[in-house]
C-alpha cells in the first residue's frame, strides 16, 4: 500500500521533510490501546510506543498521538518502533474529557468528514446535534449528519425531524439512512473519496458499527443485539481508522455520553452565524443578549425569527465553553 492510499498529501510531506530525521519513517496511527499505538504504512501495520524524550515533553494528553495522526518513527525490530515526532494536525476532533476533570481529550486527527449518527427513533436531539457541529467546525472538519433506524419512523415523521433541524438554523447535509433496508448507503459511499478520511461520531447504539459493516462488506466489527426499543447495545470500545476497499478511510469511535465543548470563536460562529449577523444590528457593539435595550437577538425573538431553543443552546455553549477554556488555561500554567 502506497502512503497515498493512507491520505499522504503533500501538505504532510512538506511538514516530515523538515521535522523527520533521515533514518525515520512516515506511517499514519490507526488504533490506540493502552499506551501502544498501531501504526501503518506502505510496509504494513506494526505496533509502535512513544519515545521517554517524547512522552516528557507533551504538556497535555491532548498532545499524544490519535488515530489519523501522521508520525516520525524509527523501527527497532520488524515489527516495533518507537514514535519519535507527530506531524501537525491539519484537522481535529475532541471535547472535554468525560466527568469533572478539566482536560482536553482529541478522538481523531486528519479527518476530512465527520458522519454525525443520530438515531431517528430514541437518540434524535437537536442541541446535541449542535454540540458535534460546533467540534467539527472548530477542528475544520466537514460536518455531515446521519440520521439511522429510519425503518422504525413513518416517511411523515422523518421529514418533520429534517425540518426541526433546519429550524434549529442547522444547513449541513443529510443523509437519511436505514442498515436494515440499506436505503441511503449509496449515499454514503457517493460522498467518500479516494485517500480521504472520515470519521463517525454518535451515542452508543446508533448504528455507527454497523454502518461500518455495511461499508466493508463484512462483520469487520462486532455488533450488539438491538433492543426492544431499537436501540443498539455497546460495542465499540476503541477508536480505529479502517481503509476501505474503495480507496476511503473511516474512523469508529466508542459511543459518546457526554460532549463537552472546547471552542474558540470560530466553531461557535460558524454554527450560529445567524445569531452572529443579527447581533450586528444590536443598539450596543457589547450586547449580551439578556436583557438590554435595543437587542436585535431578543426582539428576533420576539418576532418569531429566530428560534428560541437555538438560541438558548447558543447561551449555554458560549458559556460552557468560556468556563472550559478558563479553566483548562489555568490548569496548564500550573504545570
Amino acid at each position: 500500500m502506497e502512503l497515498i492510499q493512507l491520505g499522504l498529501e503533500p501538505w504532510f510531506i512538506k511538514q516530515a521533510v523538515e521535522l523527520c530525521t533521515p533514518e525515520q519513517r512516515i506511517a499514519r496511527v490507526t488504533a490506540v490501546d493502552r499506551g501502544w499505538y498501531v501504526v501503518r504504512n506502505e510496509d504494513g501495520e506494526g505496533s509502535a510506543r512513544v519515545t521517554g524524550k517524547f512522552l516528557h515533553s507533551t504538556e497535555s494528553t491532548s498532545d499524544m498521538p490519535c488515530v489519523g495522526d501522521w508520525v516520525c518513527l524509527h523501527y527497532d525490530s520488524e515489527n516495533s518502533a518507537c514514535i519519535h515526532t507527530i506531524l501537525p494536525r491539519k484537522s481535529f476532533l475532541g471535547r472535554k474529557s468525560a466527568g469533572k476533570n478539566i482536560e482536553f481529550q482529541m478522538i481523531a486527527a486528519n479527518i476530512d468528514v465527520a458522519f454525525i449518527v443520530q438515531s431517528c427513533h430514541y437518540d434524535f436531539n437537536v442541541p446535541r446535534l449542535e454540540r458535534y457541529l460546533v467540534m467539527a467546525n472548530e477542528g475544520h472538519v466537514e460536518p455531515v449528519l446521519v440520521l439511522t433506524k429510519t425503518d422504525l419512523v413513518s416517511a411523515d415523521e422523518l421529514e418533520q425531524l429534517i425540518l426541526e433541524i433546519r429550524r434549529g438554523g442547522i444547513s449541513a447535509r443529510i443523509v437519511a439512512l436505514s442498515n436494515v433496508t440499506g436505503a441511503g448507503l449509496d449515499q454514503i459511499k457517493e460522498l467518500m473519496g479516494f485517500g480521504k478520511t472520515y470519521c463517525l461520531l454518535g451515542s452508543s447504539g446508533v448504528g455507527k458499527t454497523t454502518l461500518i459493516n455495511q461499508l466493508t462488506g463484512q462483520d469487520t466489527l462486532k455488533t450488539g443485539t438491538v433492543s426492544d426499543s431499537g436501540e443498539g447495545r455497546h460495542t465499540t470500545i476503541r477508536r480505529q481508522l479502517i481503509v476501505l476497499e474503495q480507496g476511503a478511510m473511516i474512523v469508529d469511535t466508542p459511543g459518546m455520553r457526554e460532549v463537552g465543548i472546547f471552542a474558540g470563536s470560530e466553531g461557535m460562529d460558524e454554527l450560529f452565524d445567524d445569531i452572529q449577523e443579527l447581533a450586528l444590528s444590536c443598539r450596543f457593539s457589547n450586547c449580551g443578549h439578556s436583557n438590554e435595550p435595543g437587542c436585535a437577538v431578543l426582539q428576533a425573538i420576539k418576532d418569531g425569527k429566530l428560534n428560541q431553543e437555538h438560541y438558548g443552546n447558543y447561551v449555554k455553549l458560549k458559556k460552557e465553553s468560556e468556563v472550559n477554556e478558563t479553566s483548562y488555561a489555568d490548569k496548564r500554567k500550573k504545570r
